[in-house]
């Protein structure tokens, strides 16, 4: 939808009405969003008119912060996160907040998978991704601390991007593991987030052909790579039981009962432990830099299959948590692929970001291409 208000094929109106009709058609079986209520711009620009939704961990000036949980159901912080500040201040209207998994942990959200009834869409970002892959949105905000952005893109079919830790901002965010939190975006498809992302908080890019890419199941990687993924759980659990743990011992397990017990696991971890997952990931980003001078872009898949059966998991952040560990911009692109959506996840140096969302632009557009690439990695799983 974006790209075709970029072209002129519709308008800011068109999308919003658009937008509140998919809304009102499907949400009582989706279930992607806590609640819908229009906000308008706070300013003029790029963004003119284009609506979006925002997770639910969130802060916003007029509509409630539940963080995903009955216990702060209409709570109101009375300001925008700085993200959501920015986006309307350059024209975006913000339609509304989606659901999240209770405190974007592992506890499962209300929302349904739209491409794939009866499965997960995947966790924590379940709403946003729902939203945009039922139609209900040209784009929305997510969080993504293991694999909370990328997992439920690939799930729900729809094009996920995660930029560099660090290049927007958390403030407004609820924290969970400080050193790994990082706001990422939706969208329907690839060509979608590269018109985003120039509208908003990139630069215009150009991807005439695409440079080496590695494929992390068929390349060297360096020595310590396989503890990355260890590494990136510990700090997850570590960091989000020191964030939350004022919150366990007032509610217990009515935080939700798989969050309470990581968060009784993280309390166990010693501060030696935290600091060599830390150190083990300093050392690896100097490795991986290295990595990407020979292969500018790395592939994988961006979950290990398609969104799991029923409502209990929210699925496996494993393929994507050691990105999100090395902090490094990340991708996933829908595949074309009959039966359970999945998506393909290309990551590239830190920094990269606008060199990355064209690359994903460009690779969307060869079906041939993406399904060469894809194909051993599905082999493999």
């Amino acid at each position: 939808m974006i790209a075709e208000l970029e072209s002129g094929v519709k308008t800011a109106g068109d999308a919003l009405d658009l937008c509140l009709h998919r809304i009102a058609a499907d949400e009582a079986e989706v279930r992607a969003w806590v609640r819908v209520a229009p906000q308008p711009a706070l300013g003029h620009g790029p963004l003119d008119g284009v609506p979006f939704g925002a997770k639910d961990i969130m802060e916003t000036a007029s509509l409630p912060t539940a963080y995903g949980s009955p216990l702060f159901a209409g709570g109101e912080p009375g300001r925008d996160g700085a993200v959501i500040r920015q986006l309307r201040e350059l024209g975006a209207v913000l339609l509304g907040k989606t659901h999240t998994t209770a405190f974007a942990s592992f506890d499962p959200a209300p929302t349904r998978n739209p491409r794939l009834p009866g499965h997960t869409p995947g966790g924590s970002s379940s709403g946003s991704a729902a939203a945009v892959a039922a139609g209900m949105a040209p784009f929305a905000l997510g969080t993504q601390t293991l694999g909370s952005v990328l997992r439920p893109a690939s799930y729900c079919g729809v094009c996920a991007f995660k930029p560099t830790f660090g290049l927007l901002s958390t403030d407004g965010v609820m924290a969970f593991a400080p050193s790994l939190d990082t706001v990422g975006m939706f969208t329907a498809t690839a060509a979608d987030m590269a018109c985003l992302w120039e509208r908003s908080f990139g630069r215009a890019a150009v991807c005439a052909e695409l440079p080496p890419v590695g494929d992390t199941g068929a390349i060297r990687m360096p020595s310590g790579w396989d503890g990355l993924l260890p590494a990136a759980f510990l700090i997850n659990e570590y960091e989000g039981a020191r964030s939350h743990r004022d919150l366990l011992a007032k509610h217990g397990d009515a935080i939700g009962a798989k969050l309470a017990a990581l968060l009784r696991r993280g309390l166990t971890i010693g501060e030696a432990e935290y600091a060599a997952a830390r150190h083990h990931v300093d050392r690896m980003r100097g490795e991986m830099a290295r990595v990407f001078e020979e292969y500018p872009l790395l592939i994988s898949l961006a979950a290990a299959g398609g969104a799991p059966a029923g409502m209990e998991s929210t699925g496996d952040p494993s393929p994507n948590a050691p990105w999100t560990a090395l902090g490094v911009p990340a991708i996933s692109v829908p595949l074309p692929v009959e039966g359970a959506p999945m998506g393909l996840q290309v990551a590239a140096l830190w920094g990269r970001d606008d060199d990355l969302v064209a690359a994903a632009a460009l690779l969307e557009q060869s079906h041939d291409l993406l399904n060469a690439l894809a194909a051993p990695l599905l082999r493999n799983r």
